[in-house]
């Protein structure tokens, strides 16, 4: 299993952070931060030639259910969400929540790990569009 997934947009950064805002909503996940990479890296005294946003993301009744059934899952928490401009295009992705849950190895969480990464896919998508 690959470890992300990721879509092509037409849209610049700014249009698809606002959009997987906007989108998150809708399957009751919000971002709990927003790192700009570029803004973080060029107060470092670095410029990175990509533009790069990374959201933590989080629902917080799924991420409850989680760490009640397994607190080694804080490990994978929250899910990231990446949007990165290279080479003239945009892309939206997410870490697969399945292939990380699976690092535990505690079947408990398949079923959920599931959900999550069709929750957040279709955000993605939609945010893409």
């Amino acid at each position: 299993m690959e470890f992300a997934y990721e879509v092509r947009t037409g849209k610049s950064v700014d249009e698809a952070v606002a959009a997987v805002q906007e989108k998150l909503g809708e399957k009751q996940f919000s971002v709990l931060w927003e790192l700009n990479v570029n803004q973080t890296l060029k107060s470092k005294g670095f410029d990175l030639a990509h533009e790069v946003r990374i959201l933590e993301v989080c629902s917080a009744p799924k991420a409850k259910g989680a760490l009640e059934t397994n607190p080694m899952v804080a490990y994978f928490l929250p899910c990231k969400i990446v949007v990165k401009r290279v080479e003239g295009q945009t892309t939206i992705g997410l870490t697969r929540p399945a292939a990380l849950m699976g690092l535990m190895g505690d079947e408990r969480f398949d079923d959920l790990a599931k959900q999550v990464e069709a929750d957040l896919s279709a955000v993605v998508d939609a945010a893409a569009q």
